[in-house]
């Protein structure tokens, strides 16, 4: 049996909540995007306790499938089970041990990138067993520490860079090769196992697309006709890349909760080293230039965000707001029954023209805001409007995502 704890580790912000969950839960699963860092935390953080077994190796995939029991037999809990998705005949298996011995949490630490078949398996066999937890790459937090702050440059090369940890904590990587590896492999392993795709050079053109149009409007029906394929294979395409953790569908935000569901959400990128090589951008350089370098900016802090509601394990409630008049809001977070607006400009200056969203956000929402944000290049924090405070963007996630 391998039992193994990664000598190299930065801590995760998550590691709190997955503890709790342990405690709690009979198993637990991690999911998100490729070379997130699911099987180092993991590893770390339970492998001395844990046996750990890979679903990658065939040796071991092949027992998997051909006796689940026997396999279990040879792995009891407490295990470590990485990429599952492979094995989704463990399922039962794996409900039949919980519930022989329910009241003991923590038996199964399960991974798995593949989210369409590995929650397949998990609301079949393992609801109300199991605790659902998303991984994205690092956060600033996680790469820079607690308190940091972020100069023009340094913000840059983050953005160029994203957060995978293998780019982050190697030395002289060469992030175009690392990039084009990865986009392989994601193409080859998880888009084929999510979905029969015959012509993966489509799916990869429509991923150019998508990155082209990362902070705008997602329209089916435009994207449809440059590719030349029809209107719900687009769909199902947007929906494999928020599936596989690649991208986030932020929803319009309405009073009537209805109409969030049915109007057009905006697509962003979750990892900004993806989107600028999507994009062909390889060089800090090219960074912050181009009629749609502020929504490098967005991507990048809705990516802030996101990481701040999984890594506490919660649902992320993240929202655009526009009016028939052009007053917009980039993002407005709903938590604990109270909106947060944020207007995202690269700007180091306050224009009052730039926070008039925020403004009339705040008059028709007043009741449920405490403070509203103007995320720019500033460097201190200062109140420029009733609740309307202009905040750098470091301050924004070491300060308001707390």
């Amino acid at each position: 049996m391998e039992k193994t704890v990664a000598e190299k580790y930065i801590p995760r912000s998550i590691e709190k909540t997955l503890k709790k969950a342990v405690k709690q839960f009979p198993s637990v699963i991690v999911t998100g995007p490729r070379q997130s860092g699911k099987t180092t935390l993991l590893k770390h953080v339970f492998g001395k306790k844990y046996t750990y077994v890979s679903m990658e190796k065939p040796d071991l995939r092949l027992m998997a499938e051909d006796d689940p029991d026997l396999f279990l037999q040879n792995y009891p809990p407490p295990v470590i089970i990485d990429e599952i998705q492979y094995t989704p005949g463990l399922f039962p298996y794996i409900k039949s041990i919980i519930d022989s011995n329910r009241s003991k949490p923590g038996q199964f630490l399960l991974t798995g990138s593949q989210i369409f078949p590995l929650m397949a398996g998990v609301s079949e066999s393992l609801a109300g067993r199991i605790g659902v937890f998303t991984l994205l790459s690092f956060s600033c937090k996680e790469q820079f520490g607690d308190t940091f702050s972020l100069n023009i440059n340094k913000l840059k090369k983050r953005i160029l860079l994203g957060g995978f940890p293998e780019i982050i904590t190697s030395r002289n990587i060469d992030i175009n090769l690392w990039f084009a590896g990865y986009m392989q492999t994601y193409l080859e392993r998880d888009v084929r196992q999510v979905r029969n795709i015959g012509n993966l050079g489509d799916f990869q053109r429509f991923l150019e697309l998508a990155a082209a149009i990362n902070g705008q409007i997602l329209n089916l029906s435009n994207l449809s006709q440059d590719l030349g394929v029809a209107v719900n294979t687009v769909k199902a395409w947007i929906s494999i890349l928020e599936a596989t953790g690649q991208i986030a569908l932020v929803r319009p935000y309405f009073r009537n909760k209805g109409k969030r569901i049915i109007k057009s959400p905006k697509v962003y990128f979750l990892d900004t080293g993806l989107l600028c090589y999507l994009n062909g951008i390889g060089s800090v350089s090219q960074i912050f230039k181009g009629p749609f370098s502020g929504q490098f900016l967005e991507a990048s802090l809705l990516g802030e965000i996101m990481r701040s509601f999984h890594n506490k394990g919660m649902i992320p409630r993240v929202y655009w707001w526009r009016t028939s008049h052009g007053d917009e809001v980039d993002f407005i977070i709903e938590r604990k029954g109270k909106l947060i607006p944020i207007e995202v400009k690269l700007s180091a200056k306050t224009d009052q023209r730039q926070i008039k969203g925020l403004r009339s956000f705040c008059d028709l929402f007043k009741d449920r805001i405490s403070k509203a944000y103007f995320v720019n290049l500033t460097e201190k924090e200062l109140k420029i409007g009733d609740k309307i405070f202009s905040i750098p963007f470091a301050g924004f996630i070491t300060g308001v995502l707390q």
